[in-house]
């Protein structure tokens, strides 16, 4: 185990059995940890993952030991992460997608609620890059990338951890006074994207975004109508990109609806 793993998971388990408050300190102990790991390093950008991966770990180490916490614990832990690289270094859309990866590969490999967890780290990436001088865009886009990527990498719910996302950024958009659907359209588009990337599949990821998009209006108060039709019309774009097979599928899945809602697509 590499120090800053310990360390991590040392003051998390302090924090796991105290009263102090989780997500706040955890944010604190990532982000010295990110800053200590890649201290005097050549090429920061190269040596994000690794770091970013054995902070993800020991903040997991204690919450398995502890039992408790996970959502919290990781959404910390991204946040913390972002702000303490913004502090180094320049927060990338790649840097974004490598911290999130990291995040919900090790939430799927100890078992963790990935809907749940993919949520908590969606608002946290919103909460955190707008601290470092990274736009809601660019945000959104990395997010999207590291959310297909991990659940590619260790076979975890591709609906579920999609779902969550939507839910989350819903969320986290409006906690920052972003336009929530703008944020929506973008992040569909890049999860669509990177399904495609992938080789996934692109009706699973579209259904589970426009149904995520509708979770995330109404635990908001905004027109599930307007969510729906933002989704979809962010998929159709990357589908676009993609080829007519996958404008075909995202089609049919706005025609079917989603949960009761029928998504308009809006075509430039």
């Amino acid at each position: 185990m590499t120090d800053e793993r310990k360390t991590i998971k040392d003051r998390i388990v302090g924090l796991l059995k105290g009263t102090g408050e989780v997500t706040a300190g955890a944010v604190e102990a990532a982000s010295d940890g990110i800053k200590s790991a890649l201290e005097g390093a050549t090429d920061v950008a190269s040596s994000t993952l690794g770091a970013v991966s054995g902070l993800v770990a020991g903040a997991l180490d204690a919450v398995g030991e502890v039992g408790t916490g996970l959502v919290n614990v990781v959404k910390g832990t991204v946040v913390g992460v972002v702000r303490g690289l913004g502090e180094i270094a320049t927060v990338t859309v790649g840097v974004v997608s490598d911290t999130v990866r990291a995040a919900l590969r090790g939430t799927h490999e100890v078992g963790g609620d990935v809907a749940s967890t993919a949520s908590g780290i969606a608002s946290g990436v919103i909460e955190s890059t707008k601290d470092v001088g990274l736009g809601l865009t660019d945000a959104v886009t990395g997010l999207a990338s590291g959310v297909i990527k991990g659940a590619n990498d260790v076979g975890a719910d591709v609906t579920a951890a999609v779902s969550g996302t939507m839910r989350g950024v819903v969320a986290g958009a409006k906690d920052v006074g972003a336009d929530s659907l703008d944020a929506v359209t973008t992040t569909a588009g890049g999860l669509v994207r990177s399904t495609g990337e992938v080789g996934g599949d692109v009706v699973q990821v579209t259904t589970a975004a426009i149904s995520g998009a509708i979770a995330g209006a109404r635990d908001v108060g905004l027109s599930v109508e307007d969510a729906a039709s933002a989704a979809a019309t962010g998929a159709f774009n990357a589908a676009n990109e993609i080829g007519s097979s996958a404008v075909d599928a995202v089609t049919g899945v706005a025609k079917k609806g989603v949960d009761g809602v029928v998504a308009v697509i809006k075509r430039d």
